[in-house]
This record gives C-alpha cells, sequence and structure tokens, in this order.
C-alpha cells in the first residue's frame, strides 16, 4: 500500500507580530522568515517522516527547485513533481503573533495547473487499496476524486481551504475524512463537535471521520464508533503545520495497521512537537521523536 499525495507545494513567507492584524489596521513585523511548505508538501513530509511509502503528485514553477529539495530530504518519492516553465510556484503569507496562533493568505500558483492528462498519469500508477490523499489548495479536486474512486483507490480528503462547492460531491467519494472544528462547522451548519460528526454521519455513514479540535485533541468516527483523545500539552511556538503533521502521521500509522486509539495518540504527539517549533516543514518531526516524545510521557504516568 502506498500514499499517494495529489497536493500542494507553498514557499511560506512567515511575519512575526504582536498580534494578528485587524481591519483598516496597520502594524510592523518583528522578524520574518521563509521556508518550504503548503498543505499538501507538509503532509506528505509528516507521513513520510512517519515512515510511510507516500508518493508527492505536485505542481512547482521555474522556482520551485527548493520545494522539490524539502520533499527528497526528508523521504518523500518526488518522482511525479512537475516543473511548469514560465509559470511561479505556490505561495503563503503567515501572520504569526506572540502566542502561536496564525492567520494564512496563500497565492495558489502552479497549484492550480492540474489537468486531465496529469491526473490520469499519477492514477496510472495507482492501485486498488492504494490512498489518495487530497486538500483544497489544487484544482479540480471532485474530478481527481472520481477517477481515483473508479479504480478502487481510497480517497483521503482534508477539505482546507473550505470550497462550498466541492462538499456535496466530495463527500460520497471520500473514505476518510479529515477536518477541524472551522471546517466542520463551514460543512454541516454545527458548531458543536458531536452535532459536528452525527451530522457527517448521516452524509456518508461508512466514511472514517477526524475532527480535530486545536488543543482540546481529537476525534474518530466510523460509523458507531467514536473515540475522543486529548491533545498532549506543550509551550507553544508556532502553530503552522500542525493538522498536516496530526494527518500525515495518523495516515502512516493507519497503513501500519494500527487501531484508531493508537492512530489517534500517535498523531496528537506528533502535532504536539510540531507545535514547539518554527515554521512548516522544519517544524515537523521524525518519527525517533515522536516515539521518544510518547514513552516519556507514559514514564511519567
Amino acid at each position: 500500500m502506498k500514499l499517494i499525495n495529489a497536493g500542494s507545494l507553498n514557499y511560506d513567507t512567515t511575519y512575526h507580530v504582536e498580534h494578528i492584524v485587524k481591519p483598516g489596521e496597520t502594524i510592523a513585523a518583528e522578524q520574518i522568515e521563509t521556508a518550504c511548505g503548503g498543505k499538501g508538501l507538509n503532509q506528505s513530509v509528516a507521513a513520510a517522516s512517519a515512515g510511510a511509502a507516500v508518493y508527492h503528485a505536485g505542481l512547482v514553477g521555474e522556482d520551485g527547485e527548493a520545494l522539490i529539495q524539502a520533499a527528497k530530504e526528508r523521504g518523500v518519492n518526488s518522482a511525479w513533481i512537475r516543473r511548469l516553465s514560465g509559470h511561479q510556484s505556490g505561495r503563503a503569507l503567515i501572520l504569526l503573533d506572540r502566542s502561536g496562533q496564525n492567520s494564512i493568505v496563500v497565492y495558489a500558483g502552479t497549484n492550480h495547473a492540474f489537468d486531465e492528462a496529469y491526473r490520469r498519469e499519477i492514477l496510472a500508477e495507482a492501485l486498488p487499496g492504494d490512498l489518495l490523499l487530497l486538500q483544497n489548495e489544487i484544482n479540480d479536486v471532485p474530478e481527481f476524486a472520481l477517477e481515483a474512486a473508479d479504480k478502487g483507490v481510497k480517497v483521503v480528503w482534508n477539505p482546507s481551504p473550505f470550497v462550498p462547492e466541492w462538499a456535496e460531491r466530495m463527500l460520497p467519494l471520500t473514505d476518510l475524512l479529515f477536518i477541524n472544528e472551522v471546517e466542520g462547522e463551514q460543512m454541516t451548519g454545527e458548531q458543536e463537535p458531536q452535532r459536528i460528526l452525527e451530522k457527517l454521519r448521516s452524509r456518508n455513514c461508512g466514511m472514517e471521520v477526524i475532527l480535530t479540535l486545536g488543543e482540546k485533541g481529537a476525534y474518530f468516527q466510523k460509523g458507531e464508533k467514536r473515540i475522543f483523545q486529548e491533545s498532549f500539552p506543550v509551550a507553544v511556538k508556532d502553530t503552522t503545520a500542525a493538522g498536516d503533521t496530526f494527518t500525515g502521521y495518523y495516515l502512516a500509522e493507519k497503513m501500519r495497521g494500527k487501531t484508531p486509539e493508537e492512530c489517534l495518540e500517535t498523531a496528537c504527539a506528533a502535532a504536539a512537537l510540531a507545535v514547539t517549533k518554527k515554521g512548516a516543514v522544519p517544524s515537523i518531526p521524525k518519527q525517533a521523536e515522536v516515539l521518544a516524545f510518547l514513552k516519556t510521557r507514559k514514564d511519567e504516568s
């Protein structure tokens, strides 16, 4: 089984600020940093760091060499990443406040240049039972999911940023849904986690749902089964890529045949370590760090 991640690759520019800027307000940045990121790349790096076989499918511009190298250096198979001449890679502008919370603006660039020929090239290498991971930072997500499902490939969807018109098309095709509280409300109209989960079950009762609640923890739901995992308390420096780290680690553990309880615990531990460091890809922990963190927590309890 392999994980095929058709996802974004971005250059992230992070402005460190006292607080997130308000409408009409001008503030000074205390520091500026540039690093590789994008939800797609972050999730590929996380899954590969956890030991999964990950094949990243994505598009970069002529400026994309550092993005490709960032994937390779963390064990991601980058053979399917394509460069588009005359185009610019994706960009993200991140405001990071002193508490570690962020606000992000994304420019798609080459991430919105997926076409039918490229989709079919990728899926030609997919086998029934493989996982296709999709986020909403690329174009033609429903088309990708439909073609994958027709081949017997399992569709994993992280609907971020939320695109309302895709929801009705994607939910029947999705085998595993990763969603946070904000996206849960956008998709269901509910704010309370239990009600979000109930609504999602009514729309696709066989779908596995992972609802992340930030510092409060995460839920697993499939059919009538529901599990909650508390988060691990840590000193937060930067929440960028925490959710992506959770997603990648959860999928890697699932591919190993671990139970939902084990997947949740490991994913929460990895996300906790991610928020103790700055940046996107640079903050994603390696498997040995996560295992050591869990062992320490268990020894202390």
